[in-house]
């Protein structure tokens, strides 16, 4: 990999140069977060009925008796062997955040039509503690716009990302957020899909630093089930 090397003052003068950018995206970004806080919230009239390890939940139940619920909305649906790739890579993260997110007055936790047994035997596997539960049975999925009917998927288009998708499949990935308010009643307040969910990958954020980069050839590529990698050079030089 080709790359300029420089001085250290010519690259005090070049990252400041960049830091003028950097600190105009973080003004940006509190804009954009002011505007999302700033969002109309729609009221849920629905019931929805979850499995869970402790049995059948509604939405009110998953707040855990919190104010603020996160949703991931995982790729999994019935009859497959394992969750998607990307969605394990973000669900990665989960563990680490949630024991910050529970005393700050916020759960989270990850919402599949997997069964509730095909979920656990793959959340054991994966040693994840989040909470998991299944929508199977429910219209969940489809009215957030993360799974589509067998006739969706065959038109050719779906709407996704709040618009028609350039792509079609039965499930896409997403991140939803909600509130109970003292009454008791529900809101949805946001939604995000495509390259939104990036939100919940930290491990991004660290490799946007990196010198390489992301380094991907085509998406996420790359990415692995996290008991699929195989040893990297650098750890079998380390052992």
């Amino acid at each position: 990999m080709q790359h300029a090397v420089a001085s250290r003052d010519d690259w005090l003068t070049a990252r400041r140069d960049l830091l003028k950018a950097e600190k105009e995206l973080t003004r940006l970004r509190d804009k954009v977060a002011r505007e999302r806080l700033a969002l109309p919230w729609v009221r849920i009239d629905k019931e929805y009925v979850f499995d869970t390890p402790e049995g059948p939940r509604t939405l009110a139940n998953l707040f855990d008796g919190r104010s603020q619920l996160m949703v991931q909305h995982f790729m999994f649906a019935p009859g497959w062997k394992e969750g998607c790739p990307s969605c394990s890579y973000m669900a990665d993260h989960t563990d680490g955040m949630n024991k910050h997110l529970a005393h700050h007055d916020v759960t989270m936790i990850a919402v599949s039509r997997a069964p509730l047994a095909q979920i656990e035997r793959y959340r054991k596997r994966m040693g994840w503690q989040f909470k998991w539960v299944s929508s199977f049975g429910n219209d969940f999925n489809y009215d957030f716009r993360v799974s589509f009917t067998p006739e969706e998927v065959a038109s050719g288009h779906i709407d996704y990302n709040f618009g028609e998708w350039r792509e079609t499949g039965e499930e896409w990935p997403g991140v939803s957020a909600f509130y109970k308010d003292d009454t008791g009643e529900l809101f949805r307040t946001y939604s995000t899909y495509g390259r939104g969910v990036e939100v919940m990958m930290g491990a991004y954020s660290m490799l946007d630093l990196a010198p390489k980069g992301r380094n991907e050839s085509e998406g996420m590529d790359w990415v692995r089930r996290h008991d699929r990698y195989e040893q990297s050079p650098q750890s079998e030089v380390a052992r």
